[in-house]
């Protein structure tokens, strides 16, 4: 087998993209959701992104319990618990931590799917964590988490393409293709 060279010219394109996935990881990371001018009802699923230290970059999949005043949601949360684990977690948060569920991705699509920096949520600790990929190693894909730093192979089952809520709608066009 022929050892692989990179040359300069790949180094440093490699090292751009990474540096743009890092600027729109910061972006994506810490950005309030937009709000929507139809308010959720009871019953609405939804996801809640976490500002918590340890947690930014995350979402849970909640349901709409109730509205508590014109800028929050009492949430149920699906996969937390309380800390005795005997039910699932109900908090309070603010219209900008809450989006609408992403629409499941189409079922056409290869099954080698994803690629080098491609944008995506990986599904781990009860949530769904932004990050991109920086490397494949079989079927398994290496994500890198912008905001804690680590680095974890991940089967391609427990991945999705990042979204953004932008404008009303769900944006994953130039998100992730960086070819």
């Amino acid at each position: 087998m022929a050892p692989i060279t990179k040359t300069h010219s790949d180094l440093k394109k490699n090292q751009s993209r990474i540096t743009m996935l890092l600027k729109a990881a910061n972006t994506i990371a810490f950005k309030k959701q937009e709000t929507r001018k139809e308010p959720f009802q009871k019953g609405d699923e939804v996801e809640v992104a976490s500002h918590e230290y340890g947690f930014i970059g995350s979402y849970y999949t909640a349901t709409i319990v109730s509205s508590v005043g014109a800028y929050h949601y009492k949430v149920k949360y699906k996969t937390l618990l309380t800390d005795d684990n005997s039910a699932p977690l109900e908090e309070i948060v603010t219209v900008g931590e809450v989006r609408p569920v992403p629409p499941e991705e189409e079922e056409n699509l290869p099954e080698n799917k994803f690629r080098l920096y491609n944008m995506v949520d990986a599904f781990d600790n009860d949530g769904w964590w932004f990050g991109f990929i920086t490397g494949k190693i079989g079927e398994n894909c290496y994500v890198y988490f912008p905001t804690t730093a680590d680095k974890v192979a991940y089967p391609p089952e427990v991945l999705r393409f990042h979204q953004e809520w932008s404008n009303g709608k769900w944006k994953k066009e130039g998100v992730f293709d960086l070819y």
